[in-house]
């Protein structure tokens, strides 16, 4: 993954961070959040793969992983702000 590249994978990790705040404010059990933010993820790595011109997936099995991979950091580094947060 070349450096350029990165920023698409920050932007699907930022979203979908952003759907978990939202979702957090409705009564919804946040034990569904790593979940949501995970097919959310995966939405918009085919998405990215469609519109981005040099989204780091060439196919869509790997567009979809990537995507998941970016959602689910977005649950980690809430939780790793926490932890952060609470150790402080």
């Amino acid at each position: 993954m070349e450096f350029g590249t990165i920023g698409s994978v920050v932007g699907i990790t930022v979203i979908c961070y952003l759907a978990a705040v939202a979702v957090r404010a409705t009564p919804l059990d946040n034990k569904w959040l790593p979940v949501i933010c995970g097919i959310l993820g995966g939405v918009l790595g085919i998405v990215g793969l469609q519109v981005i011109p040099d989204f780091p997936a060439g196919d869509y099995i790997t567009a979809v992983a990537v995507g998941i991979v970016s959602g689910l950091a977005a649950t980690g580094s809430n939780q790793v702000f926490k932890q952060l947060k609470n150790n402080t």
